[in-house]
């Protein structure tokens, strides 16, 4: 069946052909809104012709979806919003551009009261623990809080916790904010080598700022 069906969103209708609607297409760009298009253009620091040449329409195109004085087709409309989030996954911050080079660690045979006394020096409330440049371990205020309320444990190994994940320097900061709503930090590696670490304020600081 040829022509043309009414698509409804709930910011206006599309024009969609037979030929060109797809649900998986639908179901993905959808979530965008088209009076949203020039707004998310700038915010990537996008201009109307890289987005043109991008989505491979016209910028004139593109101007006069800006205006309103144009609804795209479907599948323009689907071409434009695949080039805003290419392009801001190109853009997105990596673990490298967040995370802190210095890594401030104890070993596994260091002394509890060593622990205590490079976070005191260094005002952090944990340290991964690092054995022969590799992570093992993690230890914090409130797991040697514990410990010492147990009386157990005299060093580090006895009292830590489970290794903190280790991710590439490469990794998106979406993935790192998801791991730090579950890890107090993050280790950041490249090629088997640890390179730095990354905190909630060290995201927030940078992210934010």
């Amino acid at each position: 069946m040829s022509g043309f069906c009414a698509v409804k969103t709930r910011w206006k209708s599309l024009k969609i052909s037979n030929s060109e609607s797809n649900i998986n297409g639908l179901v993905i760009f959808l979530i965008m809104e088209i009076e949203e298009i020039k707004q998310i253009r700038k915010r990537l620091g996008m201009t109307q012709n890289q987005l043109a040449k991008a989505a491979n329409v016209s910028q004139s195109l593109i101007a006069k979806i800006e205006s309103g004085r144009l609804d795209p087709t479907f599948s323009n409309a689907q071409k434009i919003f695949q080039a805003l989030k290419d392009f801001g996954k190109h853009k997105e911050l990596k673990a490298k551009d967040v995370m802190t080079a210095r890594i401030i660690s104890v070993g596994p045979e260091s002394t509890i009261k060593n622990a205590i006394d490079v976070m005191r020096k260094h005002s952090i409330s944990q340290l991964p623990v690092i054995q022969e440049e590799k992570s093992v371990g993690l230890v914090s205020e409130s797991v040697i809080l514990n410990a010492m309320l147990e009386g157990k444990g005299k060093k580090v190994k006895d009292i830590m916790d489970d290794s903190p994940p280790v991710i590439s320097r490469k990794t998106s900061v979406s993935v790192v904010s998801s791991l730090l709503q579950f890890f107090p930090l993050v280790l950041v590696s490249d090629e088997g080598i640890l390179k730095g670490l990354i905190t909630k304020s060290d995201l927030l600081g940078k992210v934010y700022r």
